[in-house]
């Protein structure tokens, strides 16, 4: 009796385990390469603490100048000869927009190992959005598709919502729906035409809107890597040029790259946002540690 129901208790968990695989299985392949990515900043962060008002322990910290006595918690200061503060953590929950170009440009990848500028823009918008959640902040999309919310259940939404693409060679950004003094992120190639991009960033900074732009591409779209007989052709079909000598069409082409992004510093600088480039066969952590750190930076 007992051997049988040894061997039933070594194989009871055997269909759980299964289930439990099954369902990890049927996870969108982005959702889980975004949490194992906010996982990797988050093993070497601590949070995005701030001090302030509260109710959960930051640190202790030396009296200042300036400081009240009754901030001082006597059990610490006892320790030793000087006197400590305990500070909290600041809990002010903050509204995140996000806007992902789904544009059929970011299908593009000049080499097969490489990931098309879709795919990373997604990745880089989850992991954050991952880590912004995790953070207690509400994170949604532009647009008031999907609005700003809090709790695990958003990052299934936000998946789902990045699983859509657009057949329109160049998306316009989405500047609707943007709450008053929130962040946002926009990501996107920014190759497309450039004035949507600037009532977008217009209309944000009117409503006190502060946030970050990343551009992505590919490496061969910053080194213009071509020669000889080339069949340009956008990823739709809609727009091609076939010239018989590529590298003649270089410089002209890195001026005018060089041209936006001139023009992305400027609108930029005049809403207040920040700007950042990332290539698609760069780190996809150190671009995610990147934009962390930057939207942190726009909260202040």
């Amino acid at each position: 009796m007992s051997n049988r129901t040894g061997s039933a208790a070594a194989t009871a968990p055997l269909p759980l385990r299964e289930r439990a695989e099954s369902e990890a299985s049927a996870l969108p392949p982005l959702l889980v390469q975004a949490q194992q990515l906010a996982g990797s900043v988050l093993s070497g962060e601590h949070g995005r603490r701030r001090a302030g008002l509260g109710d959960d322990f930051w640190q202790y910290r030396p009296l200042q100048q300036g400081d009240s006595r009754r901030m001082v918690d006597h059990r610490r200061s006892a320790r030793g000869d000087l006197q400590f503060v305990r500070e909290r953590e600041l809990q002010i929950a903050q509204t995140v927009h996000l806007w992902v170009d789904q544009g059929a440009s970011m299908r593009f990848a000049s080499a097969p190992g490489l990931p098309q500028k879709i795919d990373r823009a997604r990745l880089l918008g989850l992991a954050l959005s991952i880590l912004m959640l995790r953070g207690g902040e509400r994170v949604g999309l532009t647009g008031g598709s999907l609005p700003p919310r809090r709790g695990n259940q958003q990052v299934l939404r936000l998946a789902e919502a990045f699983g859509q693409d657009n057949t329109e060679d160049y998306q316009p950004p989405e500047d609707r729906a943007m709450a008053p003094h929130a962040r946002a992120l926009f990501i996107s190639d920014f190759l497309g035409p450039f004035d949507a991009l600037e009532r977008a960033l217009s209309k944000a900074a009117d409503r006190g809107v502060r946030g970050v732009i990343l551009q992505v591409l590919d490496p061969a779209e910053e080194q213009f890597p071509f020669a000889g007989r080339t069949r340009f052709e956008s990823v739709t079909g809609t727009f091609s040029h076939e010239t018989l000598k590529a590298s003649a069409l270089r410089d002209r082409y890195l001026d005018r790259l060089a041209a936006r992004r001139d023009a992305l510093e400027r609108l930029c600088r005049a809403a207040g946002w920040r700007l950042g480039q990332h290539h698609s066969n760069d780190s996809a952590l150190s671009a995610l540690l990147w934009l962390y750190h930057a939207m942190d930076r726009s909260a202040s």
